[in-house]
C-alpha cells in the first residue's frame, strides 16, 4: 500500500510518499481501508519532534473508512462497516489497523470525507465548550483563529449553548467566514490590537474565557482579554510554544485560571468518545452544524497539504484523500 512515512524529524519535506506492506490486524483490532484523512497540527507537531514519535512512522491520526477485516475476537465492528477514528498514528495511508475500540460507527447521513473533517476538531470544540469551560446564555468567549478548522466549529457551537462569541481572524474574507459560523464581533488582528479590542468591545470588562490555539504569539495578550476569574484554555500552539509563565500574573491580572487541555483526557473513556461524537454527528445530521473542508488533496500532496496548514492560508479542514 502507499502510506506517507517520516524517517526523522524535520520540515514539510520530511514527507515521504512511499510504497510499505498492508498492516494485519491483531488482537482487538479491525483493519480499516482509508477514505479520507484529516490534517491537522498535531501531524506537525509529530513530523518536526514537538511530539515524540518512534521514526520512520506513518504519521496522521484521524481518518474515516471501510472495516476490510476484523481479528478474531473482535465483535463490535464488523467488515463493511464504515467509520471513523482520532488518536491512532497512521492515519496518511491507504490502509490502517486500528484498535476496535477507538472506532465509531458513522451514521448513514455521514459521509466519510464529513467524518474526516469533523471528528477530532468537532470533538475538541465540544469538549472545550462542555466541560473545560462551559458557556452558557450571557457569557462571552474570544475565539482565536476563528475561520480555521476549530474555529468555525467552535462558533457554531457556542452560539448554540447561547454565548457571545468574539472572533479574531487575520483577512476579510476569513472575518465573514467567522461571521457566517456565528461569530457577534470579528476583529481583525493585522489592523487592530486585538486585546483592546476585546476590552471596548466588553465594556472594558473582558471575556469569561478565551480559546486559545495560536500560542506564543498571541499568549499575552490573550490574558489581558480576560474578565476577572476568566479562564485561558491554550489547547494548541500553532504560532510556537508559549513561554514559561509566572503564576503570579494570573493574580495580578485578576485571579485568573490557566489550562492546557487535550482531546485524549476528554475521550478516555468509550463511554466520553461515543457521547461527544454523537453529539457532533447528530447536529450534521439536523443540519445545524457545518463542516468546512477548505480542499482535498490526494494522498502523495501531504508536504503541500502541511505547508498550507503552517501558513494559516486555510479556512476549514484539508483532507488527504488515498488514491488507488
Amino acid at each position: 500500500m502507499k502510506a506517507i512515512r517520516v524517517h526523522a524529524a524535520g520540515g514539510p519535506e520530511a514527507l515521504v510518499f512511499e510504497e510499505m506492506p498492508r498492516p494485519q490486524p491483531k488482537a482487538g483490532e479491525a483493519l480499516v481501508r482509508i477514505e479520507a484523512a484529516g490534517v491537522n497540527f498535531i501531524d506537525v507537531y509529530v513530523r518536526t519532534g514537538q511530539y515524540k514519535a518512534s521514526f520512520p512512522a506513518t504519521i496522521g491520526t484521524e481518518a474515516a473508512g471501510v472495516v476490510e477485516e476484523v481479528a478474531s475476537d473482535v465483535t463490535g465492528v464488523r467488515p463493511g462497516e464504515r467509520v471513523a477514528y482520532w488518536g491512532v498514528l497512521g492515519a496518511y495511508a491507504q490502509y490502517a489497523a486500528v484498535p476496535a475500540g477507538r472506532l465509531v460507527a458513522l451514521p448513514d447521513e455521514v459521509t466519510t470525507r464529513q467524518a474526516a473533517a469533523v471528528l477530532l476538531q468537532g470533538m475538541t470544540a465540544h469538549y472545550l465548550t462542555h466541560a473545560t469551560y462551559p458557556l452558557r446564555a450571557g457569557k462571552t468567549c474570544l475565539v482565536h483563529a476563528a475561520a480555521g478548522g476549530v474555529g468555525l466549529l467552535l462558533c457554531q457551537i457556542a452560539k448554540k449553548k447561547g454565548a457571545r462569541v468574539i472572533g479574531t481572524v487575520g483577512t476579510p474574507e476569513k472575518a465573514r467566514r467567522a461571521r457566517q459560523a456565528g461569530a457577534d464581533e470579528v476583529i481583525l488582528y493585522k489592523e487592530a490590537d486585538f486585546a483592546a479590542e476585546t476590552r471596548r468591545l466588553t465594556g472594558g470588562r473582558g471575556v469569561a474565557v478565551v480559546y486559545e490555539s495560536v500560542g506564543k504569539t498571541t499568549f499575552d495578550k490573550s490574558i489581558d482579554c480576560l474578565a476577572p476569574r476568566g479562564y485561558l484554555v491554550l489547547f494548541g500552539q500553532s504560532s510556537g510554544a508559549v513561554p514559561p509563565l509566572d503564576p503570579q500574573v494570573l493574580n495580578q491580572k485578576g485571579s485568573l485560571f490557566l489550562t492546557r487541555p487535550t482531546l485524549a483526557h476528554y475521550t478516555a473513556t468509550r463511554e466520553e468518545l461515543l457521547e461527544r461524537s454523537s453529539a457532533i454527528f447528530s447536529w450534521i445530521r439536523e443540519g445545524s452544524l457545518e463542516v468546512a473542508v477548505d480542499r482535498e488533496l490526494p494522498l502523495a500532496s501531504a508536504e503541500q497539504a502541511h505547508r498550507l496548514l503552517e501558513s494559516r492560508a486555510t479556512s476549514g479542514k484539508i483532507l488527504l484523500i488515498p488514491q488507488g
